[in-house]
């Protein structure tokens, strides 16, 4: 995690939706034993920095802007408040919801226009110019108002490094990619269900699995993933719920414990957190909590607490995790407006 040097204090960052009255950019100290988190400073130079990524060193966060335009921003982290490292940088794609680091730049999944842009970045962490490239996906999928084409809505580097994987809602599918001349590039193309809408993908530690999650359908999506290859082949879906959900469900986060015990999701219809057992033949659905407040957008897992990023009913709540079972157990909360996803190093 992130620390001051000074302190040695442990931080958090949360993203909010400022056009829908969020604090911005919030720093937020983590107590150690007891996971709960106290607000610091508020930064709110970006338009909805809805989802925040920090460097490999813990010096330099980086920022989508989801708004129509689109843009990444960087920020040094020193102490209490973050300082903006340079301008924004426009994305050249519309709504970005998602990005990752991958081979020397951020790749950002632009929703709006279901593309995947590459930005680079210089030796000390910051934004070097517009982007590099940009990879245009295409195609659509049955569901016939959120799947008319296609809608980037995660990018992020597998854990070999070798590969960024983007997954897109509205194609029904997973794309592998390399960079050339600095843009992505298409490997392969992985298919899932037709209407499943996939939303994020997490790796199991053993890096040969990973677990998409589905915002169309209360599933998750087994994988088994091969770095050598770069190839992805579904093998069972799962569903997220113990029965049919009395309206949309709408999936949104996916974590794996750091042991690769489980596999825990968010469901903002319902309004709780899933336990899913990873066993032989994939994943057990073994109980749901309520999350502790209402849409949870994102989920983050760091030393043994859960988070929760409640958007509507603008807070972060957090449960202990227990070692045996991997329920939550709620344990505290703290107010953000537009609470979008929380991040630790």
């Amino acid at each position: 995690m992130a620390q001051d040097g000074r302190a040695g204090r442990r931080r958090a960052f949360i993203g909010s939706f400022t056009a829908a009255g969020g604090p911005g950019l919030v720093t937020a100290e983590v107590a150690p034993d007891t996971g709960a988190l106290t607000l610091r400073t508020a930064v709110q130079d970006l338009p909805d920095p809805s989802y925040l990524a920090l460097s490999p060193d813990g010096h330099t966060l980086y920022a989508v802007s989801e708004t129509a335009e689109g843009a990444v921003a960087a920020y040094r982290v020193t102490g209490d408040r973050p300082e903006p490292a340079g301008a924004p940088v426009p994305v050249a794609g519309s709504s970005p919801t998602h990005l990752g680091l991958y081979a020397g730049h951020v790749l950002t999944a632009n929703y709006g226009c279901g593309s995947v842009t590459a930005v680079p970045l210089r030796p000390d962490g910051r934004l070097a110019g517009a982007p590099s490239g940009r990879l245009q996906h295409t195609g659509s999928g049955p569901h016939d108002r959120r799947q008319r084409g296609p809608h980037a809505h995660q990018v992020q580097a597998d854990p070999s490094g070798r590969w960024a994987v983007s997954v897109d809602l509205g194609t029904d599918s997973v794309r592998v990619c390399t960079l050339e001349g600095g843009g992505p590039a298409l490997h392969r193309e992985i298919a899932l269900r037709p209407g499943s809408g996939p939303r994020h993908l997490a790796f199991h530690p053993d890096g040969a699995h990973a677990y998409v999650v589905n915002e169309l359908t209360p599933t998750v999506t087994v994988c088994r993933w091969d770095a050598a290859g770069g190839s992805l082949k579904p093998l069972t879906e799962v569903p997220v719920l113990p029965g049919a959900p009395a309206g949309d469900a709408y999936p949104s986060g996916i974590v794996v414990s750091p042991d690769g015990r489980f596999v825990w999701t968010a469901t903002r219809g319902e309004d709780v957190l899933s336990v899913l057992a990873v066993e032989a033949g994939g994943l057990r659905l073994t109980g749901t909590v309520p999350c502790g407040g209402h849409w949870p957008r994102a989920l983050a897992h760091h030393d043994g607490f859960l988070y929760a990023a409640n958007e509507r009913s603008g807070d972060v709540t957090w449960f202990a995790v227990d070692e045996t079972t991997g329920m939550p157990r709620y344990d505290g909360s703290v107010r953000v407006a537009a609470a979008s996803c929380v991040v630790f190093g």
